[in-house]
């Protein structure tokens, strides 16, 4: 049985990527950071406890800011593939936290490549690169596009980046960067500008709330579904040879357009209900994504199986169940700890 060691394993493409290796019959261990309360939401459903002879799901609590727990953790796994996916991964955030940011996004993959020197394991490495990496680079990026960061999170990842092809030279490590662009689905965090505005969407809907706050509504995105990305990593890591991929739908969309499909799915006009927060503006903006995926297309033989509107119908209808459950705890009384109804 063939281990996989998955980092973020609890964010939305670990959940996903664990779904897939599960099907494919691996035994998946997943990093998760302790926390005085559960963070696993997206992966219960595939939890069971150790003491279950059906279990194939372990967890194991590190950190990427701790480079000799990594080291310990892959002398007791001994894992054949290493997904990294975890990182401080909100760009906007990461204009908050620069260090903090740079630490673990940038340094947390250099530890792990130092943890597969030192113990020697053959293990294939995937580390999860981003489109941000090309910043202001004109449209369409490729691999061949030179990367002008334009964030802390974006340059870090450019440091991960780089250092994984400086590894795989230098120690002949089978590693690999997969370039994915914006990728979402029902499980994308909350804070993210996909998620919120589905999640936004469907309580105006629903009467819960009258207002929604976005920033750049100008941006254009490259979106495709996570469920289709997750494949791909795990494609880069059966091939013969490492080497870097972007991973891409080939189109591209404005902010501004996905708010008005959303609210025009749901019979609304965004208009009335989206306020411009400069708040949520970046000091300095990416204007335009737009992946060519030739490559991965050309050798891995991928491509996407959800477009543009099904990604958003799928989506707005998690949400809208959400908000159902929550217009039915409103309609019974509940209020939260705060005294306000939630």
């Amino acid at each position: 049985m063939k281990k996989a060691l998955i980092t973020g394993i609890t964010g939305q493409d670990g959940s996903y990527l664990a779904e897939l290796l599960l099907g494919k019959g691996y035994e998946v261990h997943g990093l998760i950071r302790r926390a005085s309360t559960f963070n696993t939401e997206r992966i219960d459903h595939l939890y069971k406890d150790f003491h279950d002879p059906q279990a194939r799901v372990y967890l194991h609590y590190g950190d990427l800011s701790v480079g000799g727990q990594l080291t310990d953790l892959l002398h007791d796994i001994k894992p054949h593939e290493i997904y990294h996916l975890g990182a401080q991964s909100h760009v906007r955030v990461s204009f908050d936290m620069p260090e903090y940011t740079s630490d673990i996004t940038g340094l947390g993959t250099l530890r792990l490549l130092e943890a597969i020197r030192k113990t020697g394991i053959q293990v294939k490495f995937y580390q999860a690169s981003s489109s941000e990496m090309f910043g202001s680079a004109p449209p369409p990026q490729s691999e061949q596009t030179p990367f002008q960061p334009r964030s802390p999170y974006a340059a870090a990842k450019v440091f991960s980046y780089h250092v994984v092809k400086n590894y795989r030279d230098a120690y002949d490590i089978f590693a690999c960067n997969g370039i994915l662009f914006n990728h979402e689905s029902p499980r994308r965090g909350e804070t993210f500008v996909t998620r919120k505005i589905t999640r936004a969407a469907t309580q105006i809907k629903l009467g819960l709330k009258d207002r929604l706050y976005l920033g750049n509504l100008d941006a254009k995105r490259d979106w495709g579904f996570a469920g289709d990305y997750v494949e791909v990593m795990w494609l880069m890591l059966q091939q013969d040879e490492p080497d870097d991929y972007v991973i891409a739908t080939g189109e591209t969309h404005s902010v501004k357009e996905f708010v008005q499909k959303v609210f025009e799915k749901l019979g609304l006009d965004y208009k009335k209900y989206v306020v411009i927060d400069p708040r949520y503006f970046r000091p300095t903006e990416v204007d335009v994504l737009l992946g060519d995926a030739g490559k991965a297309r050309q050798k891995l033989h991928w491509q996407p199986t959800v477009d543009f509107d099904r990604l958003i119908e799928m989506m707005i209808e998690a949400d809208m169940e959400m908000a159902k459950k929550e217009k039915t705890l409103l309609d019974a009384g509940y209020t939260n700890n705060r005294g306000n109804r939630d």
